[in-house]
């Protein structure tokens, strides 16, 4: 007597077909591991690093991103600072090493700044440093020149750097030079590859007026790392259209799933570091907003490697 059982049938209760068959396309990609590795930012921890550093290992992750205030308590001791780095299993992924001048007569300062900031980054175990620019004109659009000269900057400060062996990235930001994405595109084409890798925020790109799936494909021979991280606008209770707060991932407008789709696309193999540059809300702390975006990745079916 033949099986009255499709062929589908008969191969799931053979255990041949398995769970991953039976998701859609855009899940399968997502229940591969990838090349991706997440890491978690402690600027949400508004600088008590120690709690950032204790919090985000016990979540899990195992690279985190510390900013430049780490840098006077600990620039002559950082061995304490590695130590305890290496009590929790992180390793530092990246440095916020922050403002970048273009100003000529503050050009050398500027460097030497960052340079310092690169031994630090060295002395702790770390691998890479991110710039960023504050003097984004408040009355009308950078001009190319400028936004050229940000990255002319850059340029020699990523020279100084990997003579010490430390990666400098550019990352685009909101209400500075590389808002838009045609401001990023001046900016990234100017930079040389070979000292200056780019660091793209998603959600700022987003909010810059940009698709950040686009962006991946677009620079990806350039990404270094990225910041995920979202962000929700216009928020409700203001009248500004353009109004906007960074949140949990999952919590605001960015197409993360498209992003994590557009880095299996490009097989991708760096850090993907979680930001959030405070907590959005009241009643919620640093760890809570951390274990809502891990919560978002593991519900991705993004593995933390």
């Amino acid at each position: 007597m033949k099986s009255s059982l499709s062929r589908r049938a008969f191969l799931q209760q053979a255990g041949l077909l398995t769970s991953a068959t039976l998701l859609s396309s855009t899940e399968l990609w997502a229940a591969k591991k990838s090349g991706l590795q997440i890491g978690y930012s402690a600027i949400t921890w508004g600088g008590k690093d120690t709690d950032a550093i204790r919090d985000i290992a016990s979540l899990g992750f195992k690279g985190i991103q510390l900013r430049a205030n780490a840098f006077g308590p600990y620039r002559n001791k950082p061995s304490e600072l590695k130590a305890l780095l290496d009590d929790n299993h992180l390793k530092l992924v990246m440095f916020s090493s922050g403002n970048v001048e273009i100003d000529p007569d503050k050009e050398e300062s500027t460097i030497n700044m960052h340079v310092a900031h690169a031994s630090f980054v060295k002395a702790l175990g770390g691998t890479s440093i991110q710039l960023t620019n504050n003097v984004r004109p408040k009355d009308r659009q950078p001009t190319p020149e400028e936004l050229k000269r940000l990255a002319q900057v850059m340029n020699e400060i990523g020279k100084q750097t990997a003579d010490l062996g430390i990666q400098t990235a550019y990352h685009n930001h909101m209400h500075q030079l590389g808002e838009t994405p045609e401001e990023v595109d001046i900016i990234v084409q100017e930079m040389n590859p070979k000292y200056v890798k780019l660091l793209l925020d998603v959600a700022h790109y987003h909010q810059g007026g940009g698709d950040p799936a686009k962006a991946i494909h677009q620079y990806k021979d350039r990404i270094h790392a990225l910041h995920l991280k979202d962000v929700r606008s216009p928020l409700p209770d203001n009248t500004n259209p353009k109004s906007y707060k960074f949140v949990e991932l999952g919590q605001g407008n960015v197409n993360l799933p498209a992003v994590f789709k557009a880095l299996d696309d490009i097989k991708f193999k760096g850090w993907g570091i979680i930001e959030l540059d405070g907590v959005p809300d009241t009643g919620k702390t640093a760890l809570s907003c951390a274990e809502t975006s891990k919560k978002f990745l593991l519900d991705q079916k993004i593995l933390m490697s």
